[in-house]
């Protein structure tokens, strides 16, 4: 069989990328670099076939109510792939109609190629016009619905646009590959040297190195040893073993000796529905419901780190997120149960202040949206009893192997 010319191999690849994350789950920044590894591509055609895959899972919603329109019968997942590729090049790439149906069709199944040709001419050749936002920007009812409630409708879909854009790479002074709006999280810690500063989930280990730089003693844990090892990984690649201890540790029980820490950041687990652009599929993987579930564990991580602080010390709570019960109401908690905690001036521009904190829309510099939240143990508040009375010290702690 002859070899299919470079963009109809590409877009072969793309497919079955494709169908295993919508029939198997498999998550789209895992699956396209290990696919592209066992490729014979070129370095064009790899960023084609990522750019397309990435496009293509944001924008699916968009792309099936394209194809839709002109199809009678239920479709497999493979035809459904071919289409809604064919759909995201005419209606995302501004890609010439003849070559995008043409190459489409050719990296179809032969059995379907009619079909593919006969649906994308017609997708090529019709109108468009969104029945509604939600369908137009593809994303769950529900998110458009939530971020709309608690951002205001505008401001919630410039961001919804935003982050349905690519994400762009931000190279640091070190090397380290890390979005804009994770450096200036780790900035926010204020972290200075001769300092003990805690990552208490740290994975993959971008903002526990960034610490490292201002010359604190840094320790970083993630609660799956699969994990830290990914952060042992960067910190030996970027020769920080000496100042980054890394820990298998669960936050909600810490095994570090109360009063143990100068400052510590709680990157909590999130809804991450600020940082869509760089997680294609994960709009599709979110509930509604799991927003709720995980506002209760960053009230609870929170109260599992507070004890951790030395009289004095500051913890920054942050989050990849736009809602509301991550952010306004996680503070709320903070204020009402720990009034020990004290909030500090939130940081300048481009965060925009947010209630006692801050957060930065993925729309105002093109990064990731976040929020911070910078807390202060009042030196004269009483001691909190919760603290673990035998664990470990942390500056001891051995590094994950």
């Amino acid at each position: 069989m002859p070899t299919p010319p470079a963009g109809v191999a590409a877009r072969r690849l793309a497919v079955d990328a494709l169908v295993r994350i919508d029939t198997q789950g498999a998550y789209a920044n895992l699956v396209v670099p290990a696919m592209l590894e066992r490729s014979t591509l070129d370095v064009r055609d790899r960023a084609f076939v990522t750019q397309l895959v990435y496009g293509t899972t944001r924008l699916r919603r968009a792309c099936d109510w394209l194809i839709d329109r002109f199809v009678l019968n239920e479709l497999d997942p493979p035809t459904r792939a071919v289409l809604r590729l064919g759909a995201y090049q005419l209606a995302f790439l501004d890609t010439p109609a003849h070559a995008a149906v043409s190459a489409t069709v050719e990296a179809a199944p032969r059995k379907v190629r009619g079909l593919v040709n006969a649906v994308l001419r017609r997708v090529a050749d019709s109108a468009r016009s969104w029945p509604d936002d939600a369908t137009r920007l593809s994303y769950p009812d529900w998110i458009i619905d939530r971020l709309t409630h608690d951002l205001g409708h505008d401001q919630a879909v410039a961001a919804l646009e935003a982050m349905n854009l690519a994400a762009a790479a931000t190279e640091r002074d070190d090397g380290y590959i890390q979005d804009l709006g994770s450096q200036w999280v780790a900035e926010a810690v204020g972290a200075c040297a001769g300092e003990r500063v805690l990552d208490l989930c740290a994975a993959p280990g971008g903002k526990a190195t960034h610490l490292a730089g201002s010359g604190a003693t840094v320790v970083a844990a993630d609660l799956r040893e699969s994990r830290a090892r990914i952060i042992a990984e960067n910190v030996a690649r970027l020769g920080l073993g000496a100042q980054v201890g890394v820990v298998a540790a669960d936050g909600l029980a810490p095994p570090f000796r109360p009063a143990t820490f100068d400052r510590i950041l709680l990157d909590a687990p999130c809804s991450g529905l600020g940082s869509l652009r760089r997680r294609p599929d994960a709009r599709w993987r979110i509930a509604e419901s799991d927003v709720d579930v995980l506002a209760a564990l960053q009230r609870d991580l929170l109260a599992a780190a507070r004890p951790l602080l030395v009289p004095g010390g500051t913890l920054v709570y942050s989050v990849c997120t736009l809602t509301d019960a991550e952010t306004l109401a996680v503070d709320e908690h903070v204020a009402a149960h720990h009034p020990e905690l004290r909030a500090l001036d939130p940081p300048g521009a481009p965060w925009q202040t947010h209630g006692r904190g801050a957060r930065l829309l993925p729309q105002t510099e093109g990064t990731d949206g976040m929020y911070v939240l910078s807390l202060r143990l009042d030196p004269s508040g009483p001691p909190d009893p919760s603290g673990p009375p035998d664990a470990q010290d942390a500056p001891g702690a051995s590094p994950s192997q």
